[in-house]
């Protein structure tokens, strides 16, 4: 009865094993458990065709302790999977690959420098000086000033503007990311990608 209980083991074992690649290691575990619980059940039915009451008890004893080693087996499988990360991931995934997903293209407004506050706000100033008298012309004079001076600002970073192209990417294992270009980068939504130090390039 033993050999027979071993026989059927390794038959639904080697049966299993054909499969077992293709499973993540929890769902491995599963298999491998509901295979024991089947077997176990089977091993059952057959101790029940013992001829005396000893032999299906001892028949018993062994077919309960060929699950318990089973499932032993398969739980000391999932710790290890556990343990190494990445090594049971589903193969073929490139993580430095993935497609583009939207492109946008934006303004970015450039730096204002001192020279412009100071060209800005002298113009500003001859400009308010030109309106009242005394204390009036006075108070232009600054207003003049200080107007002239954001104006000079603005008009400086505006001159200076240039556009930025953002890039985002889908990546195979589900992440997405976002590239900045100051060029058109000649990308659009559906361009397989990959990365290339800090930016991507197209596959």
């Amino acid at each position: 009865m033993k050999k027979q209980l071993l026989m059927v083991s390794l038959v639904l074992a080697c049966m299993g094993a054909a499969h077992a690649q293709d499973l993540t290691p929890k769902q491995q575990y599963a298999a491998e458990s509901k295979r024991a619980s089947a077997r176990y059940a089977d091993d059952k039915k057959l101790c029940s065709e013992e001829s005396s009451s000893g032999a299906r008890m001892q028949c018993l004893r062994d077919a309960k302790a060929e699950y318990d080693r089973s499932l032993a087996g398969a739980k000391a499988a999932l710790n290890e999977a556990q343990r190494r990360p990445g090594q049971n991931e589903p193969t073929g995934i490139c993580r430095d690959c993935g497609k583009v997903v939207a492109v946008n293209v934006s303004e970015k407004d450039g730096e204002g420098s001192p020279l412009g506050l100071i060209a800005g706000g002298v113009a500003g100033a001859v400009l308010g000086h030109q309106v009242g008298s005394g204390t009036g012309r006075d108070l232009a004079t600054i207003a003049g000033a200080a107007g002239g001076a954001y104006a000079g600002r603005k008009v400086e970073q505006k001159v200076k503007s240039s556009k930025v192209w953002a890039v985002t990417v889908q990546y195979e294992d589900g992440n997405k990311a976002s590239f900045n270009f100051d060029h058109d980068p000649g990308l659009q939504a559906g361009d397989r990608v990959r990365n290339s130090g800090n930016s991507i390039i197209r596959r």
